[in-house]
C-alpha cells in the first residue's frame, strides 16, 4: 500500500489542525468550559459546532449526498487523529462515539425514508444517538448472538419489545436509539435491529451509571424496555439481520476509536515532551536522562505501530475485505498504547501530571475504557488465536497482486 496521502485529506488534516489548535484546545484550561460530567459544556460546544460547519469540517466521514466529504476511511485516519489531538475534538466535528458510528451505518443500510427520518437529524446535529445492544449478566455482552435476552415480538404491523440493557452511551441526551433485540432462537438470525425515539411509551431510563469518567455527553446509561410497541416500519434491514447489523457496524467503529485513541496518545506525547524539556532536576532537563528519553521513545514506537495497524485495516476495509483479524490487532493494541502513553506522561510530569493542571488525567481515566468498550482485549486475542489455529502459517500471508 502507498502511505501518501492526496492533497486533498492533507488540506482537511491542516484545517483541522489549525481549527483544533485555535479554538479548542484554549478551553481546556478553564474548568467552566466543562460541564458536570467532565466534558465540554453543550453551549460551548453548540458555538464552535457552528464556526466547525461555517469552515466545511462538519461530518466528513460521510457520503457528500448525505452531507459529508467522503474522506474515505484511510482518509479518516489521518484526520480523527487531528480531531482528537484535543479532548473536546471530535464531538465538535461530529465525528464522535456512538453518533459516528450509528450515522454510518444507517448511511449504508437505511432506506431513503429512515435516512430522512433518522439520519439527517444527526448529520446535522439536531440530536443525538445511542446504540442499545449490551446487556447485564446473564444478557448479551461479547457474545450478543448467544446471549442476548431482550425480546421483540410481533404482533401483527408492530413488535412488542420487553427488556434492559445497560452501559448504552449517551442515552440520558439522545433522541434517537437503534435497539438490538432477539426475534427468533435461530443462532444466526435470531437477532433484529429497530429504530425508536426517546419518547416512545414503554421505554425508560432506569440510571445513569456512574463510571470513573470522564463521561460522553448523556452519561452511560441502564434503560428498560417493558413492552414497548414498534411499528414494523422502524425495522432496520430484514427481520434476522440484527447480528448482521452489527458486524457491519462495529467494525469500522471499532477503527475509529482506535484513529481518535492515537489522537489523544500523541497529545500525551506533546505535554511530557514539552515539560521534560521546560523542567529541570539534578541539573540538567528531564529531556537530557537516558531513562526519559527511553520510555519516550519506546511510546513514539508504540504509537507508529498503531498507525500502521490502523492504516492497513482502513485500506483493506476500503477494498472491500472484512478486516477482522487487522481491525482485532489495532483495537487491542491502540487501546493498551493509549493508556501507556497517559501513564508514562503522568510520571515524567511528576505531580503536576496527576493534577488538574493539564489533561492527562482526563487522558488517563478515559483511557482505562479503551481496552473494554467494543469488545475487551481478552475477546480480541481468543478470535486471533482462533484464526492462527484454522489459518496456521496462512495468518501472516501477503495478498499477491493480480
Amino acid at each position: 500500500m502507498d502511505f501518501k496521502i492526496s492533497p486533498r485529506i492533507e488540506d482537511y488534516r491542516a484545517r483541522i489542525a489549525r481549527f483544533v489548535e485555535d479554538e479548542i484546545i484554549p478551553l481546556e484550561a478553564d474548568r467552566a468550559n466543562y460541564d458536570a460530567h467532565e466534558n465540554i459544556r453543550k453551549d460551548v460546544l453548540d458555538h464552535l459546532r457552528e464556526k466547525a460547519k461555517a469552515e466545511g469540517l462538519w461530518c466528513l466521514q460521510l457520503k457528500k449526498e448525505t452531507g459529508g466529504q467522503e474522506l474515505g476511511l484511510m482518509g479518516m485516519a489521518v484526520c480523527y487523529e487531528e480531531m482528537n489531538r484535543s479532548i473536546f475534538g471530535p464531538c465538535v466535528f461530529n465525528s464522535a462515539a456512538p453518533d459516528d458510528g450509528n450515522m454510518q451505518v444507517l448511511e449504508k443500510i437505511g432506506t431513503p425514508a429512515q435516512k430522512e427520518q433518522w439520519l439527517q437529524p444527526i448529520v446535522r446535529g439536531d440530536v443525538q444517538s445511542a446504540f442499545v445492544m449490551t446487556e447485564p449478566a446473564p444478557g448479551s455482552g461479547s457474545d450478543p448472538g448467544g446471549m442476548m435476552l431482550t425480546n421483540a415480538r410481533k404482533e401483527g404491523d408492530k413488535y412488542i419489545v420487553r427488556g434492559r440493557k445497560w452501559f448504552i452511551t449517551g442515552a440520558e441526551e439522545s433522541e434517537h436509539f437503534i435497539l438490538i433485540a432477539r426475534t427468533s432462537d435461530d443462532p444466526r438470525k435470531g437477532l433484529s435491529a429497530f429504530l425508536h425515539r426517546r419518547d416512545t411509551p414503554g421505554f425508560r431510563i432506569d440510571r445513569r451509571i456512574p463510571i470513573m469518567g470522564p463521561e460522553e455527553h448523556g452519561g452511560h446509561c441502564e434503560v428498560v424496555y417493558e413492552d414497548m410497541e414498534i411499528p414494523a416500519e422502524n425495522l432496520l434491514m430484514q427481520e434476522g439481520d440484527g447480528l448482521k447489523l452489527t458486524q457491519i457496524r462495529l467494525g469500522p467503529a471499532r477503527l475509529t476509536h482506535c484513529m481518535r485513541w492515537l489522537g489523544l496518545a500523541k497529545r500525551c506525547v506533546e505535554i511530557a515532551s514539552e515539560y521534560s524539556h521546560n523542567r529541570f532536576a539534578f541539573g540538567e532537563r528531564l529531556s537530557k536522562r537516558e531513562s526519559v528519553q527511553m520510555m519516550m521513545g519506546d511510546i513514539a514506537m508504540q504509537i507508529e505501530i498503531g498507525r500502521l495497524l490502523v492504516m492497513k485495516a482502513a485500506w483493506e476495509l476500503e477494498r472491500g475485505g472484512f478486516a477482522r483479524k487487522e481491525v482485532s490487532m489495532a483495537k487491542v493494541h491502540v487501546a493498551n498504547v493509549l493508556h501507556k502513553a497517559a501513564d508514562v506522561a503522568i510520571q515524567i510530569n511528576g505531580a503536576r501530571g496527576y493534577s488538574k493542571d493539564t489533561p492527562l488525567e482526563w487522558i488517563y481515566r478515559y483511557a482505562r475504557q479503551a481496552r473494554l468498550v467494543d469488545g475487551a482485549d481478552e475477546v480480541h486475542k481468543m478470535v486471533l488465536h482462533r484464526n492462527v489455529e484454522k489459518e496456521g502459517r496462512d495468518f501472516w500471508k501477503w495478498d499477491v497482486m493480480e
